[in-house]
């Protein structure tokens, strides 16, 4: 099968290993991975911050781009959520990645290896409007050597949501504060999601507290063989 990855600006810029994992991953699998370079962001930035002209324009340059393509693959669920809310041509075949592999491949044992201690962090746009509901804790649950660790009160948003960390960043702090409790309280060593915007929030907030947990994309979890 062949699948165009949709990486995102963000990942593209910030997190160029999730692209790079989700490209060893599919080949594993035997897919054919295309990358078509015009792609740029979708607007997602834009359009949820107010300024609908500018995400209209970058979502219609998203379908030119992608208009061949017959599957898309994307590592972000919150950008996966934007594009099909705005672009209908993208229904059926714009899918998340954790969506692609149970759906449309029918695996959960990825062939990967990750001996350590993870607890999952279900983000919002991954567990609310595009309701991947238990995919990813089924990929990892067959992940040899990954010890899955239950996090309390999983569901509650961790404060980043874009711009809102920026433009409400005191409720931002507050609901992280409240994130990073549970995640230390499962002593788990690696903290994953589907979006790394949401990991790099919370990511940050380790740092800074020295606690030892690092933050991995889920990609990278399925694409490793440690």
């Amino acid at each position: 099968m062949r699948a165009a990855l949709f990486v995102t600006c963000f990942n593209d810029t910030l997190f160029p290993a999730t692209g790079r994992a989700v490209v060893e991953l599919l080949e594993r699998l035997g897919c054919e991975v295309a990358f078509p370079e015009a792609q740029t962001c979708c607007g997602q930035m834009h359009g949820n911050t107010g300024y609908a002209d500018l995400g209209g324009t970058l979502l219609e340059r998203w379908e030119l781009v992608f208009a061949g393509e017959e599957v898309v693959v994307s590592p972000s669920a919150s950008c996966v959520v934007y594009v099909r809310e705005h672009v209908p041509s993208a229904h059926g075949r714009l899918f998340e990645l954790t969506e692609f592999l149970v759906d449309r491949l029918g695996v959960t044992d990825v062939g990967a290896s990750f001996p350590h201690r993870v607890t999952l962090h279900p983000t919002c746009h991954s567990l609310r409007p595009l309701r991947i509901g238990d995919r990813p804790r089924r990929l990892l649950s067959e992940v040899r050597g990954l010890d899955l660790v239950e996090l309390h009160d999983a569901e509650e948003c961790c404060g980043f949501g874009g711009t809102f960390a920026a433009k409400n960043a005191d409720t931002s702090m507050a609901m992280l504060s409240d994130k990073l409790r549970r995640l230390l309280d499962t002593r788990a060593e690696v903290c994953t999601a589907a979006d790394n915007s949401c990991l790099m929030h919370i990511g940050g907030a380790l740092r800074r507290q020295r606690s030892g947990m690092r933050t991995i994309h889920l990609a990278e979890i399925l694409a490793a063989q440690e």
